[in-house]
């Protein structure tokens, strides 16, 4: 009778035991159900967009070492030097200046600050991580290529380090198209939205006009380097909203200082 009293004791601490652990991972599915859901469909189109666009990148970049778009590259340049004006070139200086390092930063460090005092801290920690990941990216990617810059004609303006692909290009995509998207989630009319998202592609493709124009760099550095700089905008973009999600099923206050304003038609 002893040995069965404390066969069945035992069994009962078994069934408890076993209970508490399907509990506890009934409970941990619950919550990675909810965490996938939160994040999952946001970071799995910003890694399919990005992953596109690091594809796009790769093939260009194939062609370009190969030498397949060098023909392309200089005959664009071509055209381009007999086509240049005083007026012309005062502008594309003017316009080329946008992209430069520093006033690239002038523009983040303002809209950080800007977002950080309307308690937007997330979406300001989400643009200083896109300028400086896609920094640190450029620096990575010129080292890699190393190919030399044009010398098709006169350069208009003074140029350093190599080629390929376009610093100008790849930071004022990453910067302007973070800064518009950040900048867009807080209109309440679409038409804003939109006119501010094309203000700053616009922006983008004078910037990376202006490269070629002062024959500092082949198209094919300028599209590549847009092409790259939107690959990480967008995950940098998706990162956000997935956070947002994510928010919205466990911090009702971020939910509130990061959820974009409601679009109205008008």
């Amino acid at each position: 009778m002893p040995g069965k009293k404390h066969s069945s004791t035992n069994a009962a601490k078994l069934r408890l035991r076993s209970d508490s652990i399907t509990e506890a991972l009934e409970g941990l599915t619950v919550w990675a159900g909810s965490l996938l859901g939160a994040l999952g469909i946001f970071l799995v189109a910003g890694v399919l967009v990005a992953a596109f666009f690091t594809w796009a990148f790769t093939e260009l970049a194939e062609r370009v070492m190969s030498g397949g778009t060098q023909a392309f590259d200089e005959a664009i340049l071509r055209w381009m030097s007999a086509h240049q004006s005083k007026a012309l070139t005062s502008a594309m200086l003017e316009i080329t200046t946008l992209g430069t390092g520093t006033v690239l930063i002038m523009i983040v460090c303002v809209a950080a600050l800007f977002l950080t005092l309307t308690k937007h801290k997330y979406s300001a920690l989400l643009l200083l991580v896109a300028t400086g990941g896609g920094l640190l990216l450029d620096m990575v990617l010129k080292l890699q290529f190393n190919r030399p810059r044009p010398h098709v004609f006169i350069w208009g303006t003074q140029a350093f380090g190599s080629s390929f692909p376009s610093g100008h290009a790849m930071g004022s995509t990453i910067t302007y198209s973070t800064v518009a998207y950040l900048a867009a989630r807080l209109h309440r009319r679409a038409w804003a939205r939109w006119l501010t998202m094309s203000v700053a592609l616009l922006v983008i493709l004078l910037i990376g006009v202006s490269r070629i124009y002062l024959g500092v760099h082949y198209p094919s550095d300028v599209l590549a380097g847009i092409i790259m700089g939107l690959a990480w905008a967008a995950f940098c973009m998706a990162t956000l909203e997935a956070i947002q999600r994510f928010a919205e099923r466990r911090a009702t206050q971020l939910k509130e200082d990061e959820e974009p304003a409601p679009a109205t038609s008008r």
